[in-house]
């Protein structure tokens, strides 16, 4: 029995003696995660999880991301096969309503005019060393898409989906505080009380609604093939939820698929922050340049968001172009929420939505024709 004990005794502190400075330090890291999505309220689906998978991959020999650990078989089945990121996307889908830019098209612009950033940070993480592949996946974290950043980085950069993952995640709960200086500062105060009137149209019908994920399909796909496996189940999600004779399947995907996934892609994605890999350089690099991904996809929005105010000689409220960026709905209610601080009459939200909306689905095309590139130049 004394020998049990003092093996057990001996365990402890062997574990003790394995543990270091590194582990300690991503373990404070992890607690931060967990407090600012269970405190603070920031992204607590992803955070959560991906805090908690951080805490258990640096405990000092538990192995769970060795051969036959738990956290790497989540990693392997969902990850390295990317099916987590595709799944998710079918969630989004069946959540998402695409009917504001049926009442007002022209404004899917802005969705596209919101990702210039994401090109112009690729360029900067080229010119500061990464490879092609590692600068593409920093760029994307731009987009404020969670799941593209990660199925992207998980594809042709797996080193680095850890510290994408993070920014990703953690900046596109900080939109509220990143966008609304950079729209303060590059519009004038005429322009930030612009009153958009609604749009007066008949509500589009049931046959456009169903037919739009399907075009959308179609055209995408053609035009940057490698996004195809994310519009098209952002795409069948929504068929889903349009065509209205398969609500159960909708239901599951909004609901029991989306929330099963979200839970075990944390999980997994906090299995590659060990401090070995997770604390390096080019970890604070990858923060940096996300955050400027950011910033700089929020600036080309409201520029182009000033270039539709002026063709359409004041009738376009450039505060909407921040909403180009496809953290869906939250860039849309920010931009209300500017919109409404200069101007008590000013509802932006539903012309926002139309640009947030345009933004999910500009943000897997942005990825996929980077990573179309580097197909015609026999990079991947």
């Amino acid at each position: 029995m004394i020998s049990a004990i003092l093996s057990g005794a001996l365990g402890l502190l062997d574990g003790i003696s394995h543990l270091e400075l590194g582990q300690v330090v991503m373990m404070a890291i992890a607690a931060g995660l967990l407090y600012l999505g269970i405190r603070k309220g920031f992204e607590p689906l992803l955070l959560v999880p991906i805090g908690f998978g951080a805490l258990l991959v640096n405990i000092p020999q538990a192995e769970l991301m060795a051969e036959g650990g738990t956290l790497r078989f989540f990693y392997d089945f969902g990850i390295r096969t990317e099916i987590f990121p595709v799944l998710i996307f079918l969630g989004i889908g069946a959540m998402t309503d695409f009917g504001p830019l049926f009442s007002n098209p022209k404004i899917i612009m802005l969705g596209a005019a919101g990702q210039f950033g994401i090109f112009l940070t690729l360029l900067l993480a080229l010119g500061l060393g990464f490879d092609k592949l590692d600068a593409v996946a920093i760029a994307v974290i731009g987009a404020c898409d969670g799941p593209t950043a990660i199925y992207v980085s998980s594809r042709f950069a797996p080193h680095l989906l850890g510290a994408v993952s993070v920014a990703a995640y953690s900046y596109m709960s900080l939109v509220p505080l990143i966008q609304p200086p950079i729209m303060r500062v590059l519009t004038t105060a005429r322009e930030k009380q612009i009153v958009m009137s609604m749009v007066q149209q008949a509500p589009a019908s049931k046959t456009t609604r169903i037919l739009f994920p399907i075009v959308v399909t179609v055209v995408a796909s053609i035009i940057a093939p490698l996004g195809t496996p994310l519009i098209g189940m952002l795409m069948l999600g929504n068929l889903l939820r349009e065509c209205g004779v398969v609500e159960r399947l909708k239901l599951a995907s909004e609901n029991e698929i989306a929330n099963i996934v979200t839970l075990l892609l944390g999980l997994a994605i906090g299995g590659t922050m060990a401090a070995d890999r997770f604390l390096q350089v080019q970890t604070l690099m990858v923060l940096a340049l996300g955050f400027v991904a950011i910033g700089l996809d929020t600036v080309m929005g409201v520029l182009f968001g000033k270039l539709m105010c002026l063709l359409s000689r004041g009738k376009i409220n450039p505060l909407i172009g921040a909403a180009g960026i496809s953290a869906f709905p939250m860039a849309a209610r920010v931009v209300q929420n500017v919109g409404q601080r200069y101007n008590k009459k000013n509802h932006l939200l539903m012309h926002a939505m139309s640009a947030n909306a345009g933004g999910q689905i500009g943000s897997v095309i942005a990825a996929a024709i980077m990573l179309s590139v580097l197909r015609g130049m026999g990079i991947i």
